[in-house]
């Protein structure tokens, strides 16, 4: 038993159409079928009772109108049905003899034996003979006496009424309602569908070389419209993660590439200098050769260290955050420094902020060692607020920044020419470095023009409301 129950539903899942048009048009069909038996047993049904009601009624009328010329001595021999389709009509008189015929009943004798009583003078009457077949009558008494004679008036019933007539007729009808339901069904839905299978075409025609293909989009609001609508929202959304991977995957490429160049220049002066050595023992000064090749080493220690650190920012969790005053950090930080300018610094009592300590100390060293490069004679650092942030500004005195360069001097390993030269010291990671910890801590890292005509590098970060603030104060 259960592997026939199995075999029949592989059977069922076999035959289940796959599409979603042919399973709507499956559905319909059985539903028509399942509305149209019923509807059309009952229409036969009404349509027999129908036929039936009126084949009486003419019957009777016949009846009537043969009596009503008897009793006026009008009858003609034979007799001359006036209703059509009436055709079997016979005046019997009492002992069931029958006085007088129609032309189809001359011969026959009476077409029944029922015989209406005085009191109830109209019989409908059906009845089968082996001569004739089946038969409906309508038996009328003449007069109201005793020995009135009977007029029988009908039609034959079989052909008409036949169960099998009416059964056909309707199944015919019932097929057609039926098959026009599943046409009209799958008409609509291939139709209806018609967008969704443009939609498909144009997916799969969509690849990695046109990011920007959109799949047609139709008017209104139905589902099929808010489907190309959204496929298209996500084709854009797919776009813009495919331009910005490309942009970091450039930004990557350009990085690598950068670094290896970077970390290739001291390599080669350490490797013409041990090799100088090597080839030139007597005229080598040892310690010459040994503090040329620690200053590479130095080198080559301070690029690695910053490209770690740069592959660092932006993984503290938010546990590595502590509240603080960015006006003591500021302050800590200068105070421990030794440099050939000196440092003025303005501050608020309380700028409180959210953040990793060591990496903005880290992004402040960068910016005074940025300023210490190329200011003149004096620097100056200012923290303050703004609104919902924290500003805190390193100027200097120096040649400052053109305008068109103040967004590449972020980029790593980007030295400007007017500026800066490695003979200054520096690695070219010093600002990438202070601006993605900027990013990391949800702040920005711009460069301007300083009042006194140098640079200025401006940080903006979120304030943190749960310390207090006085006015500013200046050391």
């Amino acid at each position: 038993m259960s592997r026939t129950t199995g075999r029949l539903r592989r059977l069922a899942r076999h035959l289940r159409p796959q599409s979603i048009r042919g399973r709507l048009t499956v559905l319909v069909t059985l539903l028509a079928i399942l509305l149209l038996l019923p509807t059309g047993a009952a229409e036969g049904a009404v349509g027999r009772q129908a036929l039936g009601d009126a084949l009486w009624l003419e019957a009777r009328e016949q009846a009537n109108l043969t009596a009503a010329a008897d009793r006026l001595n009008e009858l003609r021999d034979p007799l001359v049905p006036r209703v059509a389709g009436v055709d079997l009509v016979q005046v019997v008189a009492p002992g069931h003899r029958v006085v007088d015929a129609s032309r189809d009943a001359l011969g026959m004798p009476p077409l029944t034996s029922a015989w209406p009583a005085p009191g109830d003078p109209e019989e409908d009457v059906q009845t089968c003979t082996t001569h004739l077949g089946c038969v409906r009558l309508a038996a009328l008494r003449i007069k109201g006496t005793a020995n009135s004679p009977v007029v029988y008036a009908g039609r034959l019933a079989a052909g008409l009424t036949s169960t099998g007539i009416f059964a056909r007729l309707f199944g015919v009808q019932d097929g057609l309602l039926v098959l026009l339901a599943a046409l009209a069904t799958w008409k609509i839905t291939g139709r209806t569908l018609k967008p969704v299978n443009a939609i498909r075409d144009d997916l799969d025609a969509i690849n990695g070389d046109d990011p920007s293909a959109r799949v047609p989009e139709l008017p209104g609001r139905d589902e099929i419209a808010r489907l190309a609508r959204t496929v298209n929202a996500t084709l854009g959304r797919i776009e813009e993660a495919t331009l910005q991977r490309d942009a970091v995957l450039a930004r990557q490429r350009q990085f690598v590439a950068d670094a290896s160049h970077e970390l290739r220049t001291p390599l080669a002066g350490l490797r013409a200098e041990l090799e100088m050595g090597q080839l030139h023992p007597e005229d080598t000064d040892l310690n010459e050769l040994v503090d040329g090749a620690l200053g590479d080493v130095d080198r080559l220690e301070a690029i690695i260290t910053d490209l770690l650190l740069l592959a660092r920012v932006g993984t503290a969790g938010v546990a590595d955050r502590t509240p603080m005053n960015l006006c003591d950090l500021v302050q800590a930080e200068v105070s421990q420094r030794l440099d050939r300018l000196p440092v003025r610094v303005r501050t608020g009592s309380s700028v409180p902020v959210t953040c990793v300590r060591v990496q903005i100390a880290r992004l402040l060293r960068n910016l005074l060692d940025n300023a210490q490069r190329h200011s003149r004679s004096l620097i100056q650092v200012g923290v303050r607020r703004d609104g919902p942030f924290a500003e805190l500004t390193v100027d200097d005195d120096g040649p400052g920044i053109p305008e068109p360069d103040r967004e590449r001097v972020f980029e790593r390993f980007t030295r400007l020419d007017t500026a800066r030269s490695r003979g200054h010291g520096g690695t070219g990671l010093g600002l990438a470095i202070a601006l993605e910890i900027a990013r990391a801590h949800r702040g920005t890292l711009e460069a301007g023009e300083s009042p006194s005509g140098g640079a200025r590098f401006l940080l903006r970060l979120p304030l943190d409301g749960s310390l207090g603030y006085d006015g500013d104060h200046l050391t």
